[in-house]
C-alpha cells in the first residue's frame, strides 16, 4: 500500500469516527490508530523503542 493510499484509508477512517462519535471519538480513533502504527512498525522492525525511550526521555535527539 503507497502512502498516498494508507493516508486516504487513515483520512476516511477519522472522518468516520468524527461523523458519527463527535470530537471525542475522533482523538480516541487518532490515539489508537497511531498505537496500531507503533506496534505494526516495531513488529516489522522498523522501528527500535530503545531510540524512542531514549528520544523520549532526552538521552539522544529524534533525529
Amino acid at each position: 500500500m503507497n502512502p498516498t493510499t494508507l493516508g486516504l484509508a487513515v483520512a476516511a477512517v477519522l472522518g468516520w469516527a468524527a461523523l458519527t462519535h463527535g470530537f471525542g471519538g475522533f482523538l480516541l480513533m487518532a490515539v489508537f490508530l497511531a498505537v496500531g502504527s507503533l506496534v505494526g512498525r516495531f513488529l516489522d522492525g522498523r522501528l527500535d523503542m530503545r531510540r524512542v525511550r531514549d528520544a523520549l526521555t532526552g538521552r539522544r535527539s529524534s533525529s
